[in-house]
């Protein structure tokens, strides 16, 4: 993450997520907003930092879905170290125990003012219910932007453009290492890991507003793909590689025209 001058009147934070590129974009923009930020890739990252006395937050921002150390079970520990509100952050449904947890919910991809509206205390976002999510061959759209304009203006009015274009390039680069894992998990038939790659993709891409990898990840976490013939998604998995590989061309070709060098 790149380094930038903070606020002192804003609170400091405490960003827990395992997967790189969200942590990553997200600690970004929140530190360009004025915040000082802590990260920790795990929940044990996160206890050994609070432990060390080296991190005081106000408020901690918590992945809801981690390997290892994770749900309410981290949050007794994070009470048991430190009083800061924990808020649950997620790309999808937030199991019932830790929405009750927690001191409030963020749905990925958020912007910053909704950390500080919910450190205000308006009320929190509403966790979501689970809605499936139906798809037809081919997975991608072709006709989809590749990032959200939207996204892509707000990132360039808060930090230099080659800061920006480091968030998508991680992005890509980030891209490239999950279809390698992804043909293994696929390889071996292992739909749990499957998911897995799918909801990281689903958050790191959401939160930057690379729309169509952030949908691919968003069918692979549900599983939905196997609506198309009725079969298992790893059946589907030829054209899903092959989409998902299209998006991370698309959001190279991005940068190219957006960047140049």
């Amino acid at each position: 993450m790149l380094d930038f001058p903070h606020q002192p009147d804003l609170p400091t934070l405490l960003l827990i997520d395992d997967d790189m590129v969200s942590r990553e974009v997200m600690a970004t923009v929140l530190t360009m907003t004025g915040y000082t930020m802590h990260t920790a890739p795990s929940g044990e990252a996160s206890l050994e930092l609070l432990d060390s006395g080296s991190c005081v937050p106000a408020a901690i921002l918590m992945d809801a879905q981690m390997p290892g150390l994770s749900g309410t079970r981290l949050i007794e520990e994070l009470r048991a170290r430190s009083t800061a509100r924990i808020v649950a952050i997620s790309a999808s449904k937030v199991p019932d125990d830790v929405v009750a947890a927690c001191d409030g919910f963020l749905l990925k991809p958020f912007a910053a003012d909704a950390v500080q509206r919910l450190l205000e205390g308006q009320p929190p976002q509403a966790a979501p219910t689970a809605a499936p999510v139906v798809a037809t061959e081919p997975f991608l759209d072709p006709g989809a932007p590749v990032v959200k304009a939207e996204t892509l203006a707000q990132l360039r009015d808060m930090m230099p453009e080659t800061a920006v274009k480091e968030i998508y390039a991680a992005i890509v680069a980030d891209l490239y290492k999950r279809l390698t894992a992804l043909e293994a998990a696929i390889a071996k038939d292992d739909a749990a890991e499957v998911r897995r790659i799918g909801h990281s993709i689903k958050g790191g891409c959401g939160m930057a507003g690379a729309l169509q990898a952030a949908r691919l990840g968003a069918l692979l976490q549900s599983g939905a793909i196997e609506l198309v013939s009725n079969r298992n998604q790893l059946d589907n998995s030829t054209a899903m590689l092959a989409d998902l590989r299209a998006a991370a061309r698309n959001l190279e070709s991005m940068l190219e025209q957006e960047f140049p060098a």
